[in-house]
């Protein structure tokens, strides 16, 4: 099952998470660098990371589940 945690990147490159995180071995792990929210005040990076976490409601059932409230 995927994990995500919210962590720093420092300048040397050094990453510090920002919440702990209990894993029972050595794991692999993707690290995607987002903009400062100055440089982005559209919020884009949150949307794009929020999108495949809402992915599941995206579907034709969804769609006919809420349709009475439209």
């Amino acid at each position: 099952m995927l994990q995500t945690v919210e962590a720093v990147i420092e300048r040397d490159g050094s990453v510090r998470l920002l919440e702990p995180v209990e894993l029972p071995e050595s794991r692999r792990a993707l690290v995607t660098v987002l903009p400062e929210a100055a440089d982005e005040p559209d919020g884009s990076a949150n949307a794009l990371l929020s999108e495949a976490a809402l992915s599941d409601w995206n579907r034709e059932e969804e769609e006919q589940a809420w349709a009475h409230l439209q």
